[in-house]
This record gives C-alpha cells, sequence and structure tokens, in this order.
C-alpha cells in the first residue's frame, strides 16, 4: 500500500492540524476496510463534498450522523429478499459499514442526497466572525491615556 502524506502541502500553516486530518483520514481508511468507496471532493474554497458508493441501499437503509466533530456514516444490512433466491454470482456486497470522518473546525453539514447509487454529503466551512481575519494596523495611533 502507498502512503501518502499531506504534511508537506500545510508546513506553512498553523493550526489547521484537525483541517489537515480530514484529508488524511480520506486517503487512508482506518479501519483497513475499503467498503464502500467513497470520494472527498474539494468543490470550491470553503465547500467540500463527501460521495459514498451505496449502490443497492435506500435513504432508509442509511444513517448520518455528526458528533464531537466526528460525521459518522452508516448502512444497515439490507434484508433478504422474500424469495429464496440461489446466486450463480454474487458481486454486489450485502453487508453493513460505517465510515467516519473527522470534520475540521467550522465544517457544518449542509446536505444529503442519495442518488443513483451514490450518496452526497455537502460540507460548507463556515467561518464565525470572531474567527475572520483582522487588519491590525501598524504604527497606528495610540489613545491618549486619561487621568
Amino acid at each position: 500500500m502507498t502512503t501518502f502524506s499531506m504534511a508537506p502541502l500545510f508546513r506553512q500553516s498553523v493550526g489547521f492540524d484537525r483541517f489537515n486530518d480530514l484529508f488524511e483520514s480520506a486517503l487512508r481508511n482506518e479501519t483497513g476496510s475499503s467498503y464502500p468507496p467513497y470520494n472527498v471532493e474539494k468543490r470550491g474554497d470553503d465547500h467540500y463534498r463527501i460521495v459514498v458508493a451505496a449502490a443497492g441501499f435506500t435513504e432508509a437503509d442509511l444513517e448520518l450522523q455528526v458528533e464531537r466533530g466526528v460525521l459518522t456514516i452508516s448502512g444497515g444490512k439490507r434484508d433478504k429478499d422474500a424469495d429464496q433466491v440461489t446466486y450463480l454470482h454474487q458481486g454486489i456486497a450485502q453487508r453493513g459499514f460505517k465510515l467516519s470522518f473527522r470534520l475540521a473546525d467550522h465544517i457544518e453539514v449542509r446536505n444529503a442526497a442519495l442518488a443513483n447509487g451514490l450518496l452526497n454529503i455537502d460540507l460548507e466551512r463556515i467561518v464565525p466572525e470572531e474567527a475572520k481575519p483582522k487588519r491590525i494596523p501598524i504604527n497606528g495611533e495610540r489613545p491618549a491615556l486619561q487621568g
């Protein structure tokens, strides 16, 4: 397995360790399983999307939850068909799964939709006003001390 580190891309940043973890956890699946396959996409400066291949799952089979900055996607096992089916070849997985993504600060889940076997989860970084950059004047005049 090839290991890829995002560290060189973040050498000139300070305090973005959790943001870096979002991408690194996407590059390696900590459980060692590759099921189901997924993509993590950057769709703009503050917009991201996680796409999970959830073929054969319905909306009722899937659950999304965010707790303490961790997005968890789980899919329950589908019930066997009422008909007794003998598979000559079974290539479509029918097992449950659980994926977890650690979200960076100020990342919020905006939308989730299931279409054509793909679960699309839209994320947006919303930075509050107090966390936005502020211009600091250099050699600005100091207010006079009142005594």
